[in-house]
């Protein structure tokens, strides 16, 4: 079942179920896809939002949340913090499964050999490679910083 797909049932299911914050989560959702999409036609692009794509929006929107969450504990707005963690566990249900530490190091490794980079010059190649593979399942923020340090 492609992502879009499993947006629309889960959309379903909480307009049934009548989970008005869940519901509100997944509307925001689909309304970042629809603003992804409208952007790519404005491009002169007439593609379909992909899954990868789709993968990305997610990962950007738990992001923006994280931030939130922090912002509002800083400035003593618990129950608004609140709120932006129960919308990341509804966005992160969609999202694979995050590598561990462990996976990640192995994964940049290997990255490393496929594309024989040897320096620093190279990081852009692997770190293309990454994106490609694992969309959603790494922190690139993080993982940039061990890239550099097996490249030098």
């Amino acid at each position: 079942m492609d992502m879009r797909s499993r947006l629309s049932a889960a959309l379903k299911t909480a307009m049934k179920e009548k989970d008005s914050e869940r519901l509100a989560t997944l509307r925001l959702i689909n309304a970042a896809i629809k603003d992804r999409e409208i952007a790519n036609r404005g491009e002169g692009d007439d593609v379909a939002v992909t899954d990868s794509d789709i993968l990305a929006i997610l990962g950007k929107m738990v992001k923006q949340r994280q931030e939130s969450a922090k912002a509002f504990e800083e400035g003593g707005r618990l129950e608004l913090a609140e709120k932006e963690r129960s919308e990341i566990t509804v966005i992160e249900e969609f999202l694979p499964r995050q590598l561990s530490e462990v996976e990640v190091k192995a994964a940049i490794e290997a990255v490393i050999n496929e594309t024989g980079a040897e320096s620093i010059r190279d990081m852009g190649k692997v770190m293309g490679a990454l994106k490609a593979k694992y969309t959603g399942q790494m922190d690139f923020g993080a993982v940039g910083a061990l890239i550099k340090a097996q490249l030098s």
